[in-house]
């Protein structure tokens, strides 16, 4: 007879599947920063075009530094925005579960 340790064995108890529950709230906080990022985002793409257009502050480095900004704070803004987004509309594959926690 062959040795098998039941240390590491799943019986029915292990399972528990009466206490399972999906937490599928959405995360008001994470949301609250996606959206913030996206406006700031916006923002920054749009008045670093406006000062690189008019040479605001005297050369279009200024400029050029708030469009790279706003493009840095507008991309994870959009990403999990559009997260948030598809999970509230009930999407298959997206959760509010994908949205890591802040």
């Amino acid at each position: 007879m062959a040795y098998v340790d039941h240390a590491f064995s799943i019986t029915d108890d292990d399972l528990m599947i009466d206490s399972y529950s999906v937490n599928n709230r959405p995360p008001i906080k994470e949301i609250a920063l996606a959206v913030s990022l996206l406006v700031f985002g916006v923002i920054g793409i749009g008045l670093g075009l406006f000062m690189t257009a008019n040479r605001v502050g005297g050369d279009t480095g200024h400029g050029l530094f708030f469009t790279i900004l706003g493009g840095v704070l507008f991309i994870p803004g959009f990403y999990y925005t559009r997260i948030a987004y598809y999970a509230w509309k009930g999407y298959k594959g997206f959760s509010f579960s994908n949205i890591p926690p802040v």
